[in-house]
């Protein structure tokens, strides 16, 4: 397929629903809106809504009953990626290739803007603006995204993260739990929620969640990867932080040939998970590749 039509197609559906979901950057209080708006149309590579609506399709329901909790996610996400810049946490000055949001707009403005975002994301969900989602449906949608973003998910695996920071020796039961939660929870949610708005049945949702874990992971261990080998205009951001603040990456604990050969076993991994779906599952196939052969 072609992947790279398929994915800025789905991006362009994406960054149509975010204008018309997002508060616009007019409404009072000005800055406040400025800076959520700089942050969210940064750019990005929309991956999370994208496989939303293609876990969607793959179990025959309608991609549009996924736009809005794809968007919601990537809401939840530029939070996340806000506060991750932020001089406590990962102290980065630039994300997408821009200056990072506390650069632009002070820590405060920074913290109040990811606040906002977070917040302004389960609003959206529970709305009726989804294609008509049923009740019983959105409130599913809406407790798996928050127990994947709340402190058993994304934000416990960046606390572990920080706290792991250092010299302080990690093992890989560690390592790993940190990758699984702080970056692969969210993207384990965004193939769940796309299931779960389709309709699908518990036997496809269990090998949609199967091949949620195995990309999420696939990811981040891509992440720590082109961190320290990356181009750094393609990465829009600057490489060789992880190595300056002594983060625990799977280079840094299995070296960069048994990392690359790690995330590649995931993504095979993820394909076979999708056996049952067939012809339907090219997509989702294709997102698994590019998820650790990309440069950016």
């Amino acid at each position: 397929m072609d992947l790279k039509g398929y994915l800025q197609e789905r991006r362009e559906i994406i960054d149509q629903a975010l204008k018309r979901l997002v508060p616009g950057q007019g409404d009072y209080p000005e800055r406040l809106h400025e800076a959520i708006g700089y942050s969210v149309f940064a750019g990005g590579k929309r991956l999370r809504p994208i496989l939303a609506l293609a876990a969607c399709e793959i179990v025959c329901g309608e991609w549009g009953k996924a736009v809005v909790p794809g968007c919601a996610l990537e809401m939840i996400h530029t939070y996340s990626l806000i506060h991750d810049d932020l001089p406590d946490m990962d102290d980065d000055d630039l994300r997408r290739g821009v200056a990072t949001s506390h650069k632009v707009f002070g820590e405060a403005m920074a913290i109040l803007a990811g606040d906002a975002l977070l917040t302004h994301a389960f609003d959206v969900l529970s709305r009726d603006e989804d294609g008509g989602l049923p009740d019983r449906v959105r409130l599913g949608i809406i407790q798996e995204i928050a127990g994947a973003a709340g402190s058993r998910g994304m934000v416990g695996g960046q606390a572990v993260d920080i706290i792991s920071e250092g010299e302080k020796e990690v093992d890989q039961p560690t390592l790993e739990y940190i990758h699984t939660h702080k970056t692969g929870a969210m993207i384990r949610s965004a193939v769940r929620v796309g299931a779960i708005a389709g309709g699908a049945t518990a036997d496809q949702l269990r090998a949609l969640t199967r091949y949620g874990d195995r990309i999420g992971l696939a990811f981040q261990i891509t992440d720590d990867i082109l961190d320290l080998m990356g181009d750094e205009k393609a990465l829009g951001k600057n490489v060789g932080s992880d190595l300056a603040r002594k983060k625990k990456t799977y280079p840094a604990l299995l070296g960069i040939p048994e990392s690359r050969e790690r995330a590649q076993v995931l993504a095979s991994a993820a394909v076979e998970a999708l056996n049952q779906f067939e012809a339907r599952r090219e997509s989702l196939r294709a997102i698994a590749n590019f998820v650790v052969e990309r440069m950016n």
